[in-house]
């Protein structure tokens, strides 16, 4: 598998997707300000690629997710491009709860006008209302559940979990609504679909897994060498020949059916499990061109 952007023409837009585009275009009237969640793992892939057609021209802050899993100098080049766009940007750590409050910090910055107009026309102030929005899995519902200090929101490591639009109030000078994940109707760049079924954005059905276990372990050859051969103690990895790379692998953890053959799903499981839980280290796999 190389790396180009070939056709790849995923189709994965079930009903409940569309319902929730045709809502948040119905709800956008009622809030302030647009959170729209990132992976930081893969900035570009992750990011809906229509969501300016939902949310007008709302004031919105980037959050990119996940950044204590993240190859933070590649990401810092994501967030540098972002910033150089104008967009404001927030680099989360949702394990240990820290940039929370910059996105307190932006909100304000942003929206500081918002009250002052609602006072020089003799109305009270009131809490900034958000919407939160992002594709399945980037962490939604767990930063929903840190900003208010529990847990309100059922969180997993599945897309489909958030499954219609509620309101979730975070504190007397803020209200979220949150939204199902989404993705756009047809994702044809081939790179960006295997960067969303790595990271589990997409339902593990859609692309075959071992396909995507192989993509996997493409480019960390390429950019992580040194994390791959830390992981799985092996210095030669040929992306024409999988199957050598497949045998070390399921021998030394064991993926073995009977007469001793290696069982290659269970360790195309692996490889993917390892990628989602940060077991092959700090990576980002967007980069920037």
């Amino acid at each position: 598998m190389d790396n180009r952007q070939n056709q790849a023409n995923i189709n994965w837009y079930p009903g409940h997707m569309a319902k929730t585009r045709r809502e948040i275009k119905e709800s956008i009237n009622m809030v302030d300000i647009i959170y729209e969640v990132v992976d930081a793992r893969i900035p570009l892939s992750s990011k809906i690629k229509d969501i300016d057609d939902l949310i007008q021209n709302k004031p919105r802050i980037l959050i990119m997710t996940k950044s204590d899993l993240c190859d933070l100098n590649k990401t810092s080049l994501w967030i540098k491009k972002y910033e150089e766009k104008g967009y404001k940007v927030a680099l989360i750590d949702l394990i240990n709860n820290k940039g929370i409050n910059k996105i307190y910090e932006l909100t304000d910055l942003l929206l500081k006008e918002l009250n002052i107009k609602r006072q020089e026309k003799g109305l009270k102030k009131r809490a900034y209302r958000a919407l939160i929005i992002g594709i399945p899995n980037v962490g939604k519902s767990t930063l929903i559940n840190r900003l208010v200090g529990k847990n309100v929101t059922i969180t997993g490591n599945k897309p489909g979990i958030t499954k219609r639009l509620s309101w979730v109030r975070i504190n007397k000078d803020l209200e979220l609504l949150d939204t199902p994940g989404i993705l756009w109707p047809k994702i044809d760049n081939e790179v960006q679909a295997y960067n969303l079924a790595a990271f589990s954005a997409i339902k593990e059905e859609i692309l075959p897994l071992g396909k995507v276990a192989c993509y996997i372990l493409s480019v960390m050859a390429n950019r992580y060498k040194e994390s791959l051969n830390l992981r799985y103690n092996m210095n030669d990895f040929n992306i024409n020949d999988i199957t050598p790379t497949y045998d070390i692998i399921g021998r030394k953890r064991g993926c073995l059916v009977s007469g001793g053959e290696v069982d290659y799903d269970k360790v195309s499981n692996i490889i993917i499990k390892d990628l989602r839980e940060g077991k092959l280290g700090k990576i980002t796999f967007d980069e920037v061109v």
